[in-house]
């Protein structure tokens, strides 16, 4: 019901933006999320933004450089992505959320439904 897309190969420096399209329902009234996964390493938080897109949080080791932004008309979520660099390479996931907690939002299990995941990979 999420699918992620956008991923692919950039030089350092770069940038990239993912999307997020949500089908079989809508998404307006969900927090929606951003993870991403390193190899070998845990999934991490990197950022939110609420059903009402008034409102984002990022995790600091993206602030300044990611924006998340919605477009609830298209059920369609972006991560614009720039200055990248190669530690942000990994595999990156989009979620919504049906609660509304900030605190919860941080968290894998503050989420009911999950995309597949789209690669980026930061060369040097």
């Amino acid at each position: 019901q999420l699918q992620a897309s956008g991923g692919g190969l950039v030089q350092a420096g770069g940038s990239l933006r993912l999307s997020c399209a949500a089908s079989g329902r809508t998404f307006s009234g969900y927090d929606m999320g951003w993870f991403r996964q390193a190899p070998g390493k845990e999934r991490l938080f990197v950022g939110f933004i609420r059903w009402s897109a008034d409102s984002t949080y990022y995790a600091a080791s993206v602030k300044g450089r990611f924006t998340i932004s919605r477009d609830n008309a298209k059920n369609t979520v972006y991560l614009q992505m720039n200055s990248l660099k190669p530690e942000d390479t990994a595999v990156y996931y989009c979620a919504a959320a049906i609660n509304h907690d900030s605190g919860r939002l941080l968290l894998q299990d503050g989420y009911n439904y999950w995309g597949q995941g789209t690669q980026v990979t930061v060369s040097s």
